[in-house]
């Protein structure tokens, strides 16, 4: 219970920094929004393609808007030395990686409640599936890339081109978390049978537990090294 405490208070430590500054998730909105606004020159919204590549660009613009701010989320730390005064303090050096993981899902949960409606509109893309599945499935696997990308942000925050080293590790291991939630995400905006998508779901889920569990234990070794 004292981690999950700890973890709160160094997320809405992270929170209550960007409600200030609003520096990131500026700079998150913006870039999904351009992105989205390409997309959308780049393809006839009168043509049936559009169907097939909405479910891809859902998780084209969580991902890389996604990945802006996760580079920040332990670049800001190293400013004032500050991620030696986290390292020293009296807490579980885990809770200092689920209260990044809290701060980061949340920021990036925002940018997806602003970017997403923007690209059905955009679109012109009539929502005929089930809402609570595709939030479900948003949901799972946004979490997954928030748990990977964390932890490997630590791991490259040290590194001299860090922005450059995030996506290069990343991007490999969210392959088949971003196949199964791009395939579930088609089947429930095409209002096929769910079944299928629970499938594509749970192993979503299995992909969230393997690595929360993974990272938690590691984190502690990446905390000692930096």
């Amino acid at each position: 219970m004292s981690i999950l405490i700890d973890a709160w208070t160094i997320a809405w430590k992270d929170l209550s920094n960007e409600l200030k500054t609003k520096q990131t998730i500026g700079m998150m909105v913006i870039f999904s929004s351009l992105v989205i606004l390409v997309f959308s020159f780049a393809f006839d919204p009168t043509n049936n393609m559009v169907k097939a590549v909405i479910p891809g660009l859902v998780w084209l613009i969580t991902i890389f808007s996604g990945i802006l701010g996760l580079n920040r989320s332990f670049l800001s730390e190293h400013e004032n030395d500050c991620l030696t005064g986290l390292r020293s303090a009296p807490i579980d050096p885990s809770s200092i990686y689920l209260g990044k993981v809290l701060a980061n899902f949340i920021v990036v949960t925002v940018v997806q409640v602003i970017s997403i409606p923007v690209l059905f509109i955009l679109f012109d893309y009539r929502f005929l599936g089930a809402i609570l599945w595709f939030m479900l499935i948003v949901i799972v696997g946004t979490f997954g890339f928030i748990i990977v990308g964390t932890f490997l942000a630590a791991l490259a925050a040290n590194a001299k081109n860090s922005e450059m080293l995030l996506p290069v590790l990343l991007l490999p291991l969210l392959s088949p978390l971003m196949i199964a939630a791009v395939q579930g995400t088609r089947i429930v905006l095409e209002n096929q049978d769910i079944s299928d998508a629970i499938s594509w779901l749970q192993l979503m889920a299995a992909y969230d537990l393997l690595f929360l569990a993974a990272c938690f234990f590691l984190f502690e070794f990446i905390m000692e090294g930096s």
